[in-house]
C-alpha cells in the first residue's frame, strides 16, 4: 500500500509552507548517510562521489516516496574547506577533530568558493537531482549553522569565549554568518527549494546567549532567504525547548526539531506565528531498534496531539545508516493514511527490550564518575560538544575521576538511561545525577562541579 495524492510531492510542500489547507501531511526524510545504505555504499562513498551520492538519492526517492528531500546532511562541508581536519567513518558522516582557531584568535576572512572542498560534487548532485526530480520532489539544501561552525573552528574554548571573550564570539559568529550566504547563494543557484540552516548547538546554549550572539544573525540570514524567493527552515537538535520562543524571532519560514521538543509545545509556540512545524521521529529508540508498528504508532500519537495543520512528518535528524527500510515505509503509511492505519493498530502493545542493567552503587564510588548520554557523539554536534566538555575535564582532573559515554546506538544504554529516568539528550551525570541537560558547560564551571564532590 502506498497512498496517493492529487497534488505531487514539490506541491504539497509548496502549499503548506503558504500554509494552506492540504489533504495530506508532507513527508520529509532527512535520509543522509541512509541513502548510501541503500546501495550497499559507505557513508564516506556517498560524500565524496557524486555519482554514487544521485544513485543514493534517487534510491530513496523510488523508496520512500518523499514530498521534500535533503540532498545530503553534513555540517562538516564548511568547516572542511577552512581547515577543520576531518574523521571518516562507513556508517555517519565525518567528525571534525581539529580546529585551526584553537589557538588562534584571528578571524578568518576565506568565503568559500565554488571550487572549493567537496562543493563542487555537492553542487553537481544538485544540479544533476534537481533535473530528475526536481518537477515532483521539493528540494532542500542544508549548510551548517554559524554556532556550530564557529565551534568547529575554534573548538571547545569557544565555550569560555562567550563568558571572557564576547566581542570575539560576536566577529567569529558574523564571519560565519557571511560563509552560510555564501553557501546558500551556491545551493539556490543549484536549485533548491528550501535552505535550511542547520545548527545543533544551538540547544546547548541559554537563551540570553541567543539573545545577544544569535538573533540578530539568524535575523540576517532568513531575510536574505527571503529576498531570494526561497523556502528557509531553521533545524535545530536536542532540547531546545527554552529556546524555541526566541528562535521565532528570527522568522524562518519553518523550524524542525528533533525528539527532545514536545511537538505540542512547539506546535503552540509556532503555528500563531505562521511558522511551519516540522519534526520529530525518534531516531534510535524507533527508528533503528523499533518495529513497523512502533514506527506507526508514533506517528500517529504524534498527529492526534499536534494535528494535521502546519506539519511536517520528518525524521528527528540524520537517519541512522542502518535503519530498517520497512521502519521508515512504516512512517510514510501512517503520515500519509492515518486513519487506517491507525484502525489497523488497535492492538498494538510496545515491547521493551529484555535486558537488564544494573547501575553503579553511585554513594559507594571510589571516585568522581562522569557519565554523557548521546545520541550518538560521532554524528550529533550538539552530543559531540557536550562529550568534548567532559574530556577536557577528565584531561584536567586526570586519574582523579572517571569517564564514560553511553551512545543511544546501543539497546543497552537505552534501557539504562530509561532506568536513571532520562528525559533528554545529550546530558552529562556526575554520580548518577543530572548536572548539565541539553547545555555545554564552560570548563571554570565544570570545574567547580567535580571539586564539589572531590
Amino acid at each position: 500500500m502506498m497512498p496517493h495524492s492529487p497534488l505531487s510531492g514539490k506541491e504539497l510542500i509548496y502549499s503548506v509552507f503558504n500554509h494552506k489547507e492540504v489533504d495530506t501531511i508532507p513527508w520529509v526524510p532527512f535520509a543522509g548517510v541512509h541513502a548510501g545504505s541503500l546501495c550497499n555504499y559507505t557513508a564516506s562513498e556517498v560524500l565524496l562521489d557524486s555519482e554514487k551520492l544521485l544513485e543514493a538519492l534517487l534510491k530513496v526517492n523510488e523508496i520512500y516516496h518523499p514530498d521534500g528531500q535533503p540532498i545530503l546532511f553534513d555540517l562538516q562541508v564548511e568547516a572542511e574547506i577552512l581547515g577543520c581536519t576531518l574523521q571518516w567513518a562507513d556508517k555517519s558522516p565525518p567528525t571534525v577533530i581539529s580546529h585551526p582557531l584553537a589557538s588562534d584568535i584571528t578571524i578568518p576572512t576565506k568565503i568559500p568558493s565554488r571550487d572549493d572542498g567537496r562543493l563542487p560534487i555537492i553542487l553537481e548532485a544538485m544540479q544533476m537531482y534537481k533535473a530528475l526530480v526536481g518537477e515532483k520532489t521539493a528540494l532542500f539544501g542544508l549548510l551548517c549553522g554559524p554556532l556550530t561552525l564557529a565551534s568547529h573552528l575554534r573548538g571547545m574554548a569557544f565555550y569560555l569565549d562567550l563568558i571572557t571573550n564576547p566581542q570575539y564570539c560576536h566577529q567569529l559568529i558574523e564571519y560565519c554568518t557571511e560563509v552560510a550566504h555564501q553557501i546558500a547563494d551556491y545551493y539556490i543557484e543549484a536549485g533548491m527549494d528550501v535552505i535550511a540552516i542547520v545548527d545543533p548547538v544551538v540547544s546547548q546554549v541559554s537563551p540570553k546567549t541567543f539573545q545577544e550572539f544569535l538573533l540578530q544573525p539568524f535575523k540576517s540570514f532568513f531575510a536574505y532567504i527571503r529576498q531570494k524567493k526561497v523556502f528557509s527552515s531553521f533545524f535545530v537538535c536536542g532540547d531546545a525547548t527554552k529556546n524555541l520562543e526566541i528562535m521565532t524571532h528570527t522568522y524562518p519560514d519553518s523550524i524542525f526539531v528533533d525528539e527532545n521538543i514536545n511537538m505540542k509545545t512547539a506546535q503552540d509556540i509556532f503555528q500563531p506565528k505562521g511558522i511551519l512545524l516540522g519534526g520529530n521521529i525518534p531516531l534510535t529508540t524507533i527508528m533503528l531498534f523499533g518495529t513497523q508498528q512502533d514506527n506507526m504508532q508514533y506517528v500517529i500519537d504524534l498527529i492526534d496531539n499536534v494535528g494535521s495543520n502546519n506539519l511536517i512528518i520528518a525524521t528527528g535528524c540524520d537517519m541512522p545508516y542502518d535503519t530498517p527500510p520497512e521502519n521508515v515505509i512504516g512512517v510514510i503509511q501512517a503520515t500519509k493514511e492515518p486513519t487506517l492505519i491507525k484502525e489497523s493498530l488497535l492492538n498494538y502493545q510496545s515491547t521493551e527490550p529484555n535486558i537488564d542493567i544494573i547501575l553503579p552503587d553511585y554513594s559507594n564510588l571510589l571516585k568522581p564518575l562522569i557519565e554523557v548520554f548521546t545520541i550518538d557523539s560521532d554524528v550529533c554536534a550538539a552530543c559531540g560538544y557536550m562529550l568534548n566538555a567532559a574530556k577536557e575535564i577528565k584531561a584536567y582532573f586526570k586519574d582523579k575521576i572517571d569517564l564514560i559515554e553511553y551512545k543511544y546506538t546501543n539497546k543497552e544504554n537505552i534501557v539504562r538511561g530509561k532506568k536513571l529516568h532520562l528525559k533528554h539528550l545529550p546530558v552529562i551525570l556526575i554520580n548518577g545525577k543530572v548536572i548539565y541537560s541539553s547545555l555545554i558547560p564552560s570548563k571554570p564551571e565544570f570545574v567547580q562541579e567535580i571539586e564539589k564532590v572531590l
